[in-house]
């Protein structure tokens, strides 16, 4: 998810070859962020950007994982949200 328009995500899915399936989501309202507290100033002075999270939240809509830093490109491994999502019943 990104604060990208629509329009954005679609460049940029034909520039990476994207399939149509896969299904970019745009906060281009900020609603999403504003709501997990992800929204920072950039250090270039950009405001209202969305920090670099990963959030598993259960089929019951319980937030089970969070992982977010103000400092990309850091990123957590793919064990750890793994194992978020097979503790919670999201990944079977």
């Amino acid at each position: 998810m990104s604060v990208d328009s629509t329009w954005a995500h679609d460049v940029w899915r034909k520039q990476l070859g994207l399939p149509d399936n896969i299904v970019l989501l745009s906060d281009f309202n900020r609603d999403f962020g504003k709501a997990y507290e992800l929204l920072t100033t950039s250090a270039s002075g950009m405001k209202d950007i969305l920090r670099r999270a990963v959030l598993v939240i259960s089929p019951e809509g319980k937030l089970v994982y969070r992982w977010d830093v103000p400092d990309p490109p850091r990123l957590p491994t793919a064990d750890e949200v793994l194992e978020a999502m097979r503790g919670s019943a999201a990944v079977t």
